[in-house]
């Protein structure tokens, strides 16, 4: 089920299941899961897109070894927070995938979270091939992150 609010898609998540953050591009989709208490994010892999059923099916073969109880996938709003086509396509990519799933999916947005990673890359000396190799997943990481840090909070956490 998708869940516009993440109240909703909390409560939806089992206890002690791990949640994958999803960083959904034109070519790859970037792979991040959480650790099973819901607190931090790790950039995971990412997959090389070639058709729907194709990448659904590597997608939830990743979903099923880790054991994942939840999708957080991440919205790319536009600067001013409207949503454009990139978010169309995203949405349509989360009401296909809750046809193969009964994973709860929700949304994160997602402006800046390359920036960042690309940031974070840069900061740490990776080189650009390296970069290029790992943006997408270390997005996803910072995507996920985001939604984690929320979700702490709504539990009464610190954040």
């Amino acid at each position: 089920m998708i869940h516009e609010d993440m109240s909703e898609f909390a409560a939806s998540v089992p206890p002690f299941r791990a949640i994958a953050g999803l960083d959904l591009g034109d070519k790859t989709i970037g792979v991040a899961v959480s650790d099973t208490f819901l607190g931090v994010a790790t950039p995971l892999e990412t997959i090389r897109r070639k058709k729907f059923t194709l990448d659904a099916e590597a997608l939830l073969k990743i979903l099923a070894a880790r054991n994942i109880g939840g999708i957080i996938l991440g919205l790319p709003r536009n600067m001013d927070g409207t949503e454009g086509a990139r978010c169309q396509s995203t949405r349509a990519f989360a009401r296909n995938l809750m046809r193969l799933t009964d994973l709860p999916i929700s949304f994160w947005d997602e402006r800046l979270s390359t920036v960042a990673a690309e940031r974070a890359l840069l900061e740490a000396d990776t080189s650009r091939r390296r970069r290029a190799e790992v943006i997408d997943h270390v997005a996803a990481s910072y995507i996920l992150q985001g939604a984690l840090d929320r979700l702490r909070y709504l539990k009464g956490g610190t954040t």
